[in-house]
């Protein structure tokens, strides 16, 4: 007698809905923070900075790429695993959005860079565990997050040092 188990992976229809929305969830971090932050580049440039700190240009192009890999990599573990087989990476992977769309309106809207590092900080750790969720799922995911966390590291340690020199 065999046992027959359901296959959570969606199928190719759906798996390209879940992509679409996956990308939308991105996009909508993405977009609330820049709301938030309309007039950001001109903020960024009034600020002291350190002598390391990128010039303003780029960061939309970098953003860009990193949301089109972190909308691929929770496509690839809902794909992989669905929704019941990967709550925990998922709701991580969600978390970790919320926190990143947080991060723009508390350093740029409301120039609370104390507060914004002690919440990037947050969304680093968020980002580590989501990390380690997606990699027993899908290793490609997982380093599909990896220039994501690198950039955060970065990001973290120049909100820091604007902090310190505002």
């Amino acid at each position: 007698m065999s046992t027959h188990v359901l296959d959570p992976r969606p199928t190719l229809p759906n798996a390209l809905v879940g992509l679409v929305a996956f990308g939308a969830a991105a996009a909508a971090a993405a977009v609330t923070g820049g709301l938030a932050a309309a007039s950001a580049a001109e903020q960024y440039a009034a600020l002291q900075q350190p002598t390391w700190a990128p010039p303003a240009w780029l960061f939309g192009p970098v953003w860009t790429v990193l949301y089109l890999a972190i909308a691929v990599s929770g496509w690839l573990v809902w794909r992989r695993a669905g929704w019941s087989g990967a709550t925990v990476a998922l709701s991580l992977f969600a978390a970790q959005l919320v926190l990143n769309a947080l991060w723009t309106p508390l350093f740029f809207g409301a120039g609370l860079f104390g507060l914004a590092f002690a919440e990037i900080v947050v969304l680093w750790l968020a980002i580590v565990a989501t990390i380690v969720a997606f990699a027993r799922h899908s290793r490609p995911a997982a380093a599909l997050l990896l220039p994501y966390l690198a950039w955060v590291t970065f990001a973290s340690a120049l909100n820091l040092a604007i902090w310190l020199l505002n």
